[in-house]
């Protein structure tokens, strides 16, 4: 065997470097620090790239839990449910549209303000648009981008907002497509996203609420009839645990809160409401009752209602005014014009339409008329939440039934016969109620202290 003495196992053994034991908890000490600096700045990292701190979560943070139990986390929706929608406007344009629905996208949803040309009367100052009906989606999800208990940590939020425009993505589906599945395809994939989240795996969606610019009826099309109107959103099953807040609640679901339409009127104080409130207190009014609206087939019970109003107020032609919209449509499509055709009027006929309710509610209680319902359905049981149960005090209710006895002129004998003591204090009583009614612009300034609620404020702590 080759004695050589470059053989590894001839080798003599290297001697270990004896092992500083101080140097271990040192090595521990820096590791550790490390570890801590590149944990923070991670953090840092994280929260400027992919997340920012609300207003009320750095409050919180300090000890201000004045937002406990009110916090309300927003789903970051894929555009295609919500800007995209806007951002295709003409999809969501009728062929009959007289105006194109991208005019009513404007100013946040409010739609094209009343420049100097639109009126002369200083009585309407800069915070009058001509709002859509339908935009309420729109105008919602702004003010909640500011609402002051928005936090971008879900654990803390005792409810979940669900920005989908469900009302106008139905508007924008029935126009290209005739065919259901297409149309209820949107919902569908909506529900498919937010199932993913870990905020709905918690109550399965039972802190989840969702805002619709339609009527509920729009969202319960039960039919696979490709001539069926609407959607089948709040028949899917994960829409059985949402809360849905609409403009039209049917009273057989469970799920489902009725606020206000919106209307021409988003001031930007409570000092701006109350300035309006004092003017129309000062309103002449001329008018002992008015109807503004179009002629309905006489098909249905809705349709016979108004029928049958139409017919009163053209034999009352002395006291009522009635303002068709099917021959002076341009009238009723200028805020303006409308308003001061409500705000010369002591009663404002609410008969059902298309369905029991109407904005116009809401347009009269803005200007101080009192409103007359036909149907139980078109108020009462509908906004529970900002119009009071004391029905008689700020309203009258004349049943269908009264009608169809035969007197031609019913109206006009059952309204001049409240005292006018009775009626002051009503009108005074619709007057209370507009800050409840009306949605103040998202940017409203609002001090320290001030108790006044919009639309907007009640809808959410109802909810």
């Amino acid at each position: 065997m080759d004695n050589n003495n470059n053989s590894i196992e001839n080798q003599p053994a290297r001697k270990k470097k004896p092992t500083n034991l101080l140097l271990i908890p040192c090595l521990l000490i820096t590791t550790s620090m490390l570890l801590l600096y590149l944990s923070q700045n991670k953090i840092i990292l994280i929260s400027t790239t992919t997340t920012t701190i609300s207003e009320s979560d750095y409050n919180h943070r300090l000890g201000d839990h004045s937002c406990l139990g009110r916090y309300i986390y927003i789903h970051d929706l894929p555009s295609r449910f919500n800007k995209d929608i806007l951002q295709d406007c003409e999809s969501i344009s009728r062929p009959k549209d007289k105006t194109s629905m991208c005019k009513y996208i404007e100013n946040s949803g409010l739609g094209p303000q009343m420049s100097d040309g639109d009126t002369t009367d200083s009585k309407y100052s800069r915070s009058w648009y001509a709002t859509n009906q339908f935009m309420l989606e729109v105008i919602f999800h702004e003010k909640m981008k500011r609402y002051e208990c928005l936090t971008r940590n879900s654990l803390l939020a005792s409810a979940i907002y669900v920005p989908y425009y469900a009302g106008l993505d139905l508007r924008r589906s029935m126009q290209w497509s005739c065919n259901v599945s297409e149309r209820d395809a949107a919902g569908k994939e909506m529900f498919k996203w937010i199932k993913k989240q870990p905020q709905w795996k918690g109550l399965s969606g039972k802190d989840h609420f969702l805002v619709t610019g339609r009527i509920s009826k729009d969202f319960v099309r039960h039919s696979e009839d490709n001539s069926s109107w609407g959607t089948n959103l709040l028949l899917l099953p994960e829409s059985q645990n949402l809360s849905f807040l609409t403009i039209e609640r049917s009273p057989k679901r469970h799920n489902e809160f009725a606020i206000p339409y919106p209307t021409y009127f988003h001031p930007t104080s409570a000092v701006e409401i109350r300035q309006w409130q004092d003017k129309i207190k000062l309103t002449n009014r001329t008018v002992l009752f008015s109807f503004v609206g179009a002629q309905r087939p006489s098909i249905n019970y809705k349709g016979l209602v108004r029928t049958k109003v139409i017919q009163q107020c053209k034999n009352s032609s002395k006291t009522c005014r009635f303002l068709d919209c099917d021959v002076r449509a341009n009238i009723c499509d200028d805020p303006i014009s409308l308003m001061k055709l409500l705000e010369s009027s002591v009663f404002c006929l609410q008969p059902p339409g298309d369905s029991l309710t109407r904005r116009s509610v809401f347009d009269s209680i803005l200007a101080g008329c009192i409103p007359v319902f036909f149907s139980q359905g078109s108020a009462y049981k509908q906004y529970i939440w900002h119009i009071p149960n004391n029905n008689s005090e700020y309203s009258v209710y004349i049943p269908f039934k009264e009608l169809r006895k035969g007197e031609k002129n019913k109206i006009e004998e059952i309204l001049s016969r409240i005292p006018n003591e009775k009626v002051v204090g009503m009108r005074e009583n619709v007057i209370r109620l507009v800050p409840k009614i009306v949605y103040t612009k998202s940017n409203r300034h609002k001090p320290d202290g001030e108790t006044l609620e919009d639309a907007f404020d009640i809808a959410v702590k109802e909810w």
